[in-house]
């Protein structure tokens, strides 16, 4: 008799296309689970924030009747959200600002949200998976693309009870950066300076140079990783010199002892993986990389490819692709915002030497860069990054406390069947 096990998947989302990858791939996440040694409850958990785009519930309601047949489907809906702070104040002495810190909308909030709901369902592994991401790897051959589809939630459960946190490799669009055309009035050290005023644990002159060099920015997929026959790595020095930046995240909830809380920088900041990254550090957590690839559609621009429709070759995205530039400049504002607090935590002996620099590099290219699009103005990050400068122990204390809420509430939270 198969050994039972409950596993989770968490979808935090502002995009209806969630339900595109839901419906397109239920079939797949079903057969590994066929494939699996072990018997499988898979719970897909749905968080959706309608602020985002814009949306309206039904946007999010559209998973197909089959689905739901083969598929315990949970959606958390802004109610909900509202009745676990509620909850969690009551039982445990906590004010209103502190729930908030753990629990609610964006990024990190909406993944801890996520996490109570896991453990009241009793759920032993949990994996986030983002709402513009399909599970194929691009591997380029001679003759064009081959696409290659990932058992990804397999090598999760087959993995996972080897460390306390596994995550796989990311392909295509890296980052959500456009291609631009260097010319008389943005010039390569133009953009060099602005990369470099961005730059953080994702986002390099080097990262963006090499990629600019096959003149599409897109990351392709190594055979052998997406075959898997090789690519299972145990991560070492996380949340210094290494950290959670691919896809797949999944949690090892049998080991809750590890499993810090998700923070960022409040008003739009990223950086959830790589807070999540420092905090499990201080865990001495064991993280291990596992062979499968999530391809990343970060402006949708290949939503085809969930029916099966795979192009031998990719093209640049386009500064007059639609909605491009206004996702790039919400990009680079949530990564100024959360660039004080990473260096804060990661280089405090440079942090003031760093911060200036940035401040440098931006007021040196903003006004360039801008030339580039029509409706974008990035001297904004100036204003963004002075900000979130001047709070930045204000939003360290906010890190540190979010661990230690999380820290007093989980074990409670794990025994709650309601």
């Amino acid at each position: 008799m198969k050994k039972k096990i409950n596993f989770g998947i968490g979808f935090i989302t502002g995009r209806p296309n969630v339900c595109n990858i839901i419906n397109n791939y239920y079939k797949l996440l079903l057969e590994q689970l066929e494939n699996a040694d072990v018997e499988v409850n898979l719970t897909l958990f749905i968080l959706f924030d309608l602020k985002y785009q814009h949306t309206t519930r039904i946007d999010f309601y559209c998973i197909l009747p089959e689905v739901y047949k083969k598929i315990n489907i949970k959606y958390i809906t802004p109610e909900d959200i509202a009745e676990t702070k509620k909850k969690i104040m009551s039982q445990n002495d906590l004010t209103a600002e502190e729930v908030d810190l753990l629990i609610g909308e964006g990024y990190a909030k909406a993944r801890n949200t996520i996490l109570c709901y896991a453990l009241k369902k009793k759920i032993d592994y949990l994996m986030f998976w983002d709402d513009d991401e399909y599970p194929l790897a691009n591997i380029p051959t001679k003759e064009g693309l081959k696409w290659v589809k990932q058992f990804n939630i397999l090598e999760h459960i087959k993995n996972i009870e080897k460390a306390d946190i596994t995550f796989g490799y990311r392909c295509g669009m890296m980052n959500p950066i456009p291609y631009i055309e260097y010319n008389d009035e943005i010039t390569e050290e133009d953009y060099h300076k602005f990369i470099d005023g961005l730059e953080n644990e994702v986002v390099n002159w080097d990262i963006i140079s090499n990629l600019r060099k096959q003149n599409t920015c897109i990351s392709y997929a190594d055979e052998d990783i997406a075959s898997g026959k090789k690519g299972l790595e145990y991560i070492k020095d996380v949340g210094t010199k290494n950290f959670i930046l691919a896809s797949g995240i999944c949690l090892n909830l049998r080991h809750l002892d590890k499993i810090p809380a998700f923070y960022n920088p409040p008003n739009g900041g990223r950086g959830e993986d790589t807070f999540f990254s420092c905090a499990l550090k201080e865990k001495d957590a064991k993280v291990l990389r596992i062979p499968t690839y999530h391809f990343h559609d970060s402006f949708l621009k290949y939503t085809r490819l969930m029916k099966d429709v795979f192009p031998k070759r990719l093209t640049s995205i386009s500064l007059d692709d639609s909605g491009i530039e206004q996702r790039f400049l919400k990009t680079t504002i949530g990564w100024t915002k959360y660039k004080p607090l990473l260096y804060y935590i990661t280089d405090k002996e440079n942090y003031r030497k760093i911060i200036n620099k940035t401040k440098e590099n931006l007021e040196n290219s903003v006004f360039k860069v801008n030339t580039a699009f029509e409706t974008c103005d990035f001297s904004c990050l100036l204003n963004v990054l002075d900000e979130y400068d001047r709070n930045v122990k204000k939003h360290y204390a906010e890190y540190e406390r979010t661990t230690e809420i999380w820290d007093r509430l989980k074990y409670q939270v794990s025994k709650d069947n309601n």
